[in-house]
């Protein structure tokens, strides 16, 4: 199954409420959420006050992504704040030790556990955790802003994944964030992911209702 996970980034921040309850009453599942704290990504987003702030108002899926140095300091507090996945960058910690207290941390706070990967980095590097992630996100742009070109090797990174998921039978989703849009959805479908992350082709849409639709389809 196909799960949609529109980019709260690109919403209207005037209007975060409306905008969370369109995407939801037309069929989105996941809210993606870009947490960036300008050290590990050249930009600043939103953080815990936004995230909690949202959490009172709507019931959708929570997928957060970390793109934050040391991840592991602050995995309380995005729990707390209402987070259903954390997901975190493996290039933003210093070691395997590092990585396994992060996934730890994680779990023991009963959130689902993700891990990503930016365009340059091998998704080889994530094959010792596989076997006890919820998801696996491939950036297809480099992170840190919105409305960048898809980069075609992603789809690769994607059928690596899609097949030692399929030979080892884990259970781990393949997630997609960036560039994402109605030329390549049905490349990116084809090479194994399932849940779609789109910004502008959503909330930039003139029809929401039909953007989505069209990417889930």
């Amino acid at each position: 199954m196909i799960i949609l996970a529109p980019s709260l980034l690109a919403g209207d921040f005037a209007n975060l409420e409306r905008d969370i309850k369109k995407v939801h009453a037309h069929g989105c599942q996941y809210l993606h959420l870009d947490i960036m704290d300008g050290v590990f990504v050249n930009n600043i987003s939103f953080g815990l006050p936004v995230i909690a702030g949202i959490r009172k108002v709507c019931d959708i899926i929570f997928d957060v992504h970390l793109m934050i140095i040391n991840p592991s300091r602050y995995i309380r507090e995005f729990a707390e704040a209402g987070a259903d996945i954390i997901n975190f960058h493996v290039e933003a910690c210093g070691s395997d030790t590092e990585i396994l207290e992060t996934i730890n941390l994680i779990k023991k706070y009963n959130k689902k556990c993700a891990m990503t990967v930016k365009p340059g980095t091998p998704a080889e590097i994530l094959a010792p955790y596989l076997g006890i992630l919820d998801m696996v996100l491939v950036m297809s742009v480099e992170p840190g802003f919105g409305g960048q070109k898809f980069i075609e090797s992603s789809l690769d990174k994607i059928k690596y994944l899609a097949d030692i998921k399929r030979a080892n039978n884990y259970n781990f989703d393949i997630e997609i964030d960036g560039g994402v849009n109605l030329e390549n959805i049905a490349r990116i479908k084809a090479a194994g992911a399932n849940i779609i992350v789109a910004g502008s082709s959503i909330f930039g849409a003139p029809d929401i209702k039909s953007a989505i639709n069209n990417l889930i389809i």
